[in-house]
């Protein structure tokens, strides 16, 4: 039996990865982490978008299995990243040239905690949303950096867990067209209308590619993204 694991934020990729998994695993759990980001919302759009993709798709969620929610909020303490405080510009520090929304070691943590569930449960694949295409600056979205922890992950676990990243290389149009090649337009608006990729957690608007603010570089980039798949599309 196939068994698969989802990092899952209530984001769009990691939404995405999820239905993913549902369509090709016989058994799919997921896990979120809760850090004390700022835009600690999206937490709440994980169960909303559940329950959407429960009625959606009833055959493929029939073999979701359960979810698990880490509280990690001590980590918060640990980094001065614009993501986990508030009123900090998102820009390029100079000291390192990395975006000031980088969260040092936070999917590293994150993949490590996930993999050490995965073994619990007999899960053979991690599924992370991850990606280098839209290049954010940040070095723990590379491929690179994930073959490295699946090595060090399977070594110090005497274990044979495979890290699967399908959104590695695709840019964020690619991700709305493989959201629609999986469900069709209905999905792609269901991730529209029920998960939340914005640094600020801002759900005061819904926009034609999603809740946001409109204005940090994640909800920039989304809506680049669905302005380029609706080109594409129709």
């Amino acid at each position: 039996m196939n068994r698969a694991l989802v990092v899952f934020s209530g984001g769009q990729d990691s939404s995405t990865c999820l239905y993913y998994a549902l369509r090709r695993y016989d058994e799919v759990y997921t896990i979120g982490f809760n850090y004390g980001q700022r835009h600690a919302v999206e937490l709440e759009f994980r169960q909303k978008f559940l329950n959407e993709l429960s009625t959606f798709d009833p055959v493929a969620f029939s073999k979701y299995k359960g979810d698990k929610l880490i509280d990690m909020t001590s980590f918060k303490d640990l980094t001065d990243s614009a993501l986990t405080r508030q009123g900090d510009a998102y820009v390029l520090d100079k000291s390192n040239n990395l975006p000031t929304s980088f969260v040092p070691g936070r999917n590293l943590i994150f993949l490590t905690y996930a993999a050490a569930f995965a073994y619990t449960i007999k899960a053979d694949t991690v599924i992370t949303g991850v990606g280098q295409a839209d290049y954010s600056g940040y070095p723990d979205c590379r491929e690179e950096t994930i073959k490295a922890l699946e090595k060090s992950i399977n070594l110090g676990m005497e274990s044979n867990i495979k890290i699967e990243t399908p959104l590695m290389f695709k840019s964020k149009a690619r991700t709305f067209m493989m959201a629609h090649q999986l469900g069709g337009y209905d999905f792609v608006r269901l991730i529209v209308e029920n998960t939340l990729t914005c640094y600020e957690g801002d759900i005061s608007e819904l926009h034609n590619y999603g809740y946001g603010c409109g204005k940090c570089p994640s909800c920039q980039l989304r809506k680049k993204g669905y302005e380029e798949y609706l080109k594409e599309q129709f």
